[in-house]
């Protein structure tokens, strides 16, 4: 029987203080949590974003970049400086990092859909061997522009046939600000015109998406049978929490009849390439 498979999407501001810098406790925090997943016997994918916001600090922009050429150069120096951290962290419990850089294109090939599905099997049969994914932005035009960490953890959770997919952010979930109050939603059984109302686009000055993509994600997730929970990635032990069933910031669950698409052969659907 395959063991239970996460992925986990780690976004900018969970990664970064708040002057916009990596942040390295945090990091091996997150580090630290996923290393006690994988020793629970969980298989673990890490979708990780970042690597702008480093390439930003190095240049010294306070505010994220208009200009494709900008965008590719943050990301081409901030790669590197992101992954030398994942590495340190991972490295110091014993663990390896694999780095996998795709596009939403990769995924709409037929052939290096099914190339990088075969990767994935692989390294996750490796115990000591933690894949972490990034979009390829320093090549990608229209993933800089457009496209988001959130959209692309779900199709890896799909493409890998994933049990839940995880994505940890600077919020607490789904937010409710019905009858001037704001709460938290639990569990969202239907991503009806109500939900994707509520959601709102992110105000950093760091990163893309915000609540918008996450419901995007959630709609991918959940019409292939798997389960997706937003979770604040600052709450203390949040990985942990999850797994041992607390009820954490916003859990789409899964209908009885969710139908799977796509994990093997077929590429994108025309509408959630991002």
């Amino acid at each position: 029987m395959r063991a239970e498979r996460w992925v986990v999407k780690l976004g900018t501001g969970v990664l970064s203080t708040a002057g916009g810098s990596l942040d390295l406790h945090q990091v091996e925090n997150l580090t630290r949590q996923l290393i006690e997943l994988k020793k629970k016997d969980i298989e673990v994918i890490v979708v990780s974003s970042g690597a702008i916001g480093c390439g930003m600090e190095i240049l010294g922009y306070s505010k994220r970049p208009d200009t494709i050429e900008e965008l590719q150069a943050c990301s081409t120096l901030g790669q590197p400086f992101l992954m030398h951290y994942y590495k340190k962290f991972f490295s110091s419990y014993g663990f390896h990092v694999a780095q996998i850089l795709v596009t939403y294109f990769d995924l709409d090939s037929l052939s290096l859909r099914s190339n990088i599905r075969k990767l994935l099997e692989y390294l996750l049969l490796k115990k000591t061997v933690i894949p972490i994914i990034n979009e390829n932005d320093c090549v990608s035009y229209e993933e800089i522009r457009f496209g988001d960490n959130d959209r692309l953890s779900s199709h890896i959770a799909v493409l890998t046939k994933a049990d839940r997919l995880v994505i940890l952010s600077n919020v607490s979930g789904l937010m409710d600000y019905s009858n001037g109050e704001k709460k938290p939603i639990p569990f969202v059984d239907e991503i009806d015109s109500r939900i994707e109302k509520l959601a709102e686009g992110t105000r950093s000055e760091r990163s893309v998406g915000g609540m918008i993509t996450k419901i995007e994600a959630a709609k991918i997730a959940v019409l292939a049978g798997i389960q997706m929970q937003i979770a604040d990635g600052r709450e203390k032990d949040v990985l942990i929490r999850i797994h041992e069933g607390e009820t954490l910031g916003t859990l789409f669950r899964v209908k009885n009849d969710a139908r799977t698409f796509g994990a093997d052969s077929q590429p994108l659907p025309k509408s959630q390439r991002g």
